[in-house]
């Protein structure tokens, strides 16, 4: 395997930024197939794939969204193109006789709802992030957000209880007049890091 084009890290890294303001550009339903089916490439726990994605274009699903989000985040996101919505399944275990089929994983989970949320939680925080790697990598900016009330949302959007939701993502092609400034720093190699 070889180092991707310097092109590319500036698309996925160095020159992509966490958006906030929006160009009036629809985001299509293919296009966001193409970014899931990215995005399901990356690895979990067992192949456990917890993540539930759902996708708010339309009016009726953001005013759904609207009172349960915190007032700096209403804005950009009433009039972003399309907001995912990333949830993951308490039951994800339920499909681990197909994902994972070379063991009996699902016995790991099943009647163990403490260990089945840890690891719902972790992996489908990890299929989030692959998730903002695969938009932009489909041309997409990202705008990822917690600010918003996660029991309104689990109330609003899955009043079984099977899903939890775990953060926010406006999607869409930004305007770079809404960006704040320049990038905010980063800890260094040395600050962040240690070699043992």
């Amino acid at each position: 395997m070889s180092k991707i084009a310097e092109d590319c890290l500036n698309q996925l890294f160095h020159n992509a930024r966490t958006h906030n303001k929006w160009q009036d550009k629809p985001v299509s339903n293919e296009l966001l197939q193409e970014v899931y089916n990215l995005m399901r490439l990356g690895p979990t726990s067992a192949n456990s794939c917890p993540l539930r994605l759902f996708f708010l274009k339309s009016k009726e699903a953001k005013e759904r969204l609207r009172p349960h989000l915190d007032p700096g985040n209403v804005d950009k996101t009433m009039v972003a193109p399309a907001t995912a919505l990333l949830a993951f399944d308490l039951l994800f275990y339920e499909n681990l006789p197909y994902l994972f089929p070379f063991a009996n994983a699902k016995s790991w989970f099943e009647g163990k709802p403490e260990k089945a949320l840890v690891t719902a939680f972790r992996n489908s925080t990890l299929q989030g992030a692959y998730f903002i790697i695969a938009a932009r990598a489909c041309g997409l900016d990202c705008g990822p957000m917690s600010g918003f009330s996660n029991e309104g949302v689990d109330k609003e959007f899955f009043p079984d209880g099977r899903f939890k939701s775990n953060f926010l993502c406006n999607l869409g092609y930004g305007d770079p007049s809404g960006l704040p400034g320049p990038r905010a720093p980063r800890l260094s190699f040395d600050e962040a890091c240690k070699v043992i």
